[in-house]
């Protein structure tokens, strides 16, 4: 490809819209542009970079057994409600009628779709395991779309499902997959750390994610050095024991003016962890009094997910007055009417204090199950930066991250609402066992170059260039440059490697200074001076040295540096 015919063009000043790496390289480099908030064209050097990526991806799924196909992005919106999924998607879901008024939905995902094809294709266990995989346009109506292609509203997703007769399968399946995964990453150029997760609307039992560990993502993983690593809405820690005793009788103290724990436990003279603190919640329009242990502060997503509710946010004074009990000072103690969900950490220790429900008045030594009752105990806690890990008991690390990869097991949370079932070998009906894997090629790329790049520009990695070698004729009017860069531009072309060649009529400096923009792998430059010593100057885009290679010897280098 010549330059001088390339559809896009660079641009030299920081796009004002960017505000990651990836976006501004992307729109400098002239590989893409926005239609719209969070909706993108892809030019040709981004284009053919998705398809190497998409390449490398089919190449991986295949090789563990998936079979390509291809599912309509248009789907009837009576799929999402017979799922139950209509109304956990909300308003991320893009929705349509069509002439005659029959609700469409825009697919965001596939769970449904592929589902209800294997419904009218499996019948027997003998039909089974699958594997179907596709890569699709997907939609999502994001609140907030940002950094480019890592949250759009359209974007490019490959989505397999595997259908299994047992579990056994499913963790074949699953298996298979992670390592799949792991290959792709590595191939593109991308390390990652495989983090729990937690499986949102997606639904199932179990999650993992695949991050990208970088100061531009907007999503946090609790980890340690031990291996153990989870997304913050996932993470757990050890959250460690109060001191014991026997337990004291219930005694009330006047505590004017003490609204939160630290002026409380500053006013006792005790540590955080010695009190319980009250917070409120209304879920599904229904108020919910939290109990939690003073020094740990609530995960919304675990509580969302203990109360099993479609919507959850944080009460105002207002309707905590409004349900008779008393901000600041609430008590757990004789609760009635109201559902109780406690933190876990309620059990770690005895006679903690709380609020009595009185203005200005705290009880000491309540203790839990003695002095009140919870409608649900779990696991509700955020897990922070520090705290001691739950497998090891060392400090935890926390990163910003990118999710570039999403497993999950889904088991029979979709079979068994649209009715996909087989016939095992006793004859009965079953369930059929079901997983899901994501990962989003359009994302992946803005995550290659989020990895791979300086402050010149990008650095591809050579399996997902758009083109290997980049060639740079300097003053090529009047000199034998334009004619042996032709000549080494169609002998490279005939051995298949990919060649970007700069045929404009510009300095050396804005060449060099787009060869490093565009990050082709191999800069190769003809000019006067270096052929006065009959070679050519090789360099790689990710050092910065020049090679001098005898002309002769050029094309020979150039493969050895290729296959490196």
């Amino acid at each position: 490809m010549r330059i001088s015919a390339l559809f896009g063009k660079t641009q030299r000043e920081l796009p004002a819209e960017a505000d990651t790496a990836s976006h501004q390289l992307l729109l400098r480099a002239g590989m893409i542009r926005q239609t719209a908030a969070g909706v993108y064209s892809y030019l040709p050097l981004a284009w053919r970079v998705l398809q190497k990526i998409e390449r490398i991806i089919r190449e991986e799924m295949d090789e563990a057994g998936g079979q390509e196909m291809r599912m309509p992005a248009l789907q009837p919106l009576e799929l999402w409600q017979e799922s139950g999924r209509h109304g956990v998607m909300g308003e991320i879901l893009f929705t349509l009628s069509d002439r005659r008024d029959r609700p469409l939905a825009l697919g965001p995902t596939h769970e449904e779709v592929i589902t209800e094809l294997v419904r009218h294709n499996v019948q027997s266990y003998r039909d089974l395991p699958l594997m179907l995989y596709q890569i699709q346009t997907k939609f999502r109506d994001e609140p907030r779309p940002r950094a480019g292609l890592v949250r759009a509203r359209e974007f490019i997703m490959k989505d397999l499902y595997s259908f299994d007769v047992d579990e056994e399968g499913l963790d074949q399946s699953y298996e298979k997959m992670r390592q799949a995964y792991q290959n792709i990453f590595r191939r593109c150029g991308v390390p990652t750390i495989l983090v729990e997760a937690d499986s949102g609307a997606i639904g199932g039992k179990e999650s993992y994610e695949f991050m990208l560990i970088t100061d531009s993502g907007e999503d946090e993983i609790i980890h340690c050095s031990c291996g153990y690593a989870a997304n913050a809405e996932k993470a757990k820690s050890d959250k460690g024991r109060v001191e014991n005793g026997d337990l004291l009788a219930i005694e009330e103290i006047s505590t004017p003016g003490m609204a939160s724990i630290e002026d409380l436990a500053g006013m006792l003279k005790i540590p955080h962890n010695r009190t319980l603190k009250a917070v409120f919640y209304i879920a599904d329009g229904k108020l919910v009094f939290v109990v939690i242990r003073g020094d740990i502060e609530v995960n919304e997503l675990k509580l969302k997910n203990a109360l099993n509710c479609t919507d959850l946010r944080m009460a105002n004074q207002e309707e905590v007055i409004e349900a008779g009990l008393v901000p600041g000072a609430a008590s757990p103690m004789g609760i009635n009417g109201i559902k109780v969900v406690a933190d876990d950490s309620i059990t770690s220790g005895t006679n903690f204090v709380a609020g009595a429900n009185k203005p200005e008045t705290h009880v000491k030594n309540v203790n839990y199950p003695r002095d009140f009752k919870v409608n649900v105990l779990a696991d509700i806690a955020e897990a922070r930066e520090g705290d001691a890990c739950p497998r090891c008991g060392e400090k935890l690390s926390s990163n910003q991250s990118v999710e570039l990869g999403h497993i999950f097991k889904l088991g029979t949370f979709y079979t068994e609402k649209l009715g996909a079932n087989f016939i095992d070998q006793r004859g009965e009906s079953c369930p059929i066992i079901m997983g899901c894997y994501g990962i989003g090629p359009s994302r992946l790329l803005a995550a290659i170059i989020e990895q791979n790049h300086n402050d010149k520009g990008i650095i591809w990695p050579s399996m997902v260039a758009p083109y290997h070698v980049h060639l740079c004729p300097l003053y090529r009017d009047g000199s034998e440059v334009s004619e042996i860069s032709e000549k080494l531009y169609t002998e490279l072309t005939k051995l298949g490697i990919e060649v970007l060649l700069d045929d404009r009529d510009e300095s050396p400096g804005v060449k060099f200074n787009d060869a490093d923009l565009l990050g082709i792998p191999l800069r190769v430059t003809i000019s006067p001076r270096s052929l006065e010593k009959s070679s050519l100057e090789v360099k790689r885009r990710s050092e910065k040295e020049v090679e001098l290679v005898p002309q002769e010897e050029a094309i020979t280098r150039l493969k050895e540096l290729l296959k490196d």
